[in-house]
C-alpha cells in the first residue's frame, strides 16, 4: 500500500542527455557521480530555454551537470499515473530541449499533484536552482517560486528573458 505522500508524486520519466562532443561510436568519459547539480525548473519553454542556457554556462565554468526537472501536474479526478498529457509526448519534448543544451543534461518528469510539493520533495537541500522568468517590472509567478525556494534553503538565479 502506497504511503499518502507517495501518492502525490510519481517520477514518470528520467532520461541522460549527453552532448554530441564526441566523435561517433566512441563512449563519453565516464565521471563520478559526485559532481555539482545544477537544477533548473520547468516553468515555461521560452523561461525554461533562458534558464537552460544560464545553467549551461554555470556548469561549464562549474564542472557541473544539469538536471531538468519537471513537475507535470495530474489533476485529482484522473489517476497520478494517467496525466492529461502523454509522457512519451513530454518525454520527446524535452528530450529535444535538453538535446540543445552543451552540457550533460538529466530530464526527470515528475507526475504530481501540486508542483510546490513535488519540487520540496525532489529538491537536495541546499541545491543550485536556476528558474527561467518573464521580464516584467511586477512580481511573476517564477519570481515568487523563486522566493519561496530561497525562503526554504535553497541557492536561487532567475534569468530574465523575452
Amino acid at each position: 500500500m502506497r504511503t499518502q505522500e507517495e501518492q502525490k508524486l510519481l517520477l514518470a520519466y528520467h532520461k541522460r542527455v549527453i552532448p554530441q562532443t564526441s566523435l561517433p561510436g566512441l563512449a563519453p568519459p565516464t565521471e563520478p557521480d559526485n559532481r555539482l547539480d545544477v537544477s533548473v525548473v520547468f516553468t515555461s519553454i521560452h523561461a525554461t530555454l533562458s534558464a537552460l542556457r544560464k545553467a549551461a554556462e554555470m556548469a561549464n565554468n562549474l564542472g557541473a551537470r544539469i538536471t531538468l526537472i519537471v513537475p507535470q501536474l495530474v489533476p485529482y479526478p484522473l489517476p497520478l499515473n494517467s496525466p492529461p498529457v502523454l509522457v512519451d509526448f513530454s518525454e520527446r519534448r524535452f528530450h529535444v530541449i535538453a538535446s540543445q543544451i552543451p552540457v550533460e543534461t538529466v530530464v526527470r518528469i515528475y507526475l504530481c499533484r501540486d508542483a510546490w510539493d513535488a519540487l520540496i520533495n525532489v529538491l537536495k537541500p541546499g541545491s543550485l536552482v536556476v528558474v527561467g522568468s518573464p521580464k516584467r517590472w511586477w512580481p511573476t509567478k517564477e519570481k515568487r517560486l523563486a522566493a519561496q525556494l530561497r525562503k526554504v534553503g535553497h541557492e536561487v538565479i532567475v534569468t530574465e528573458g523575452e
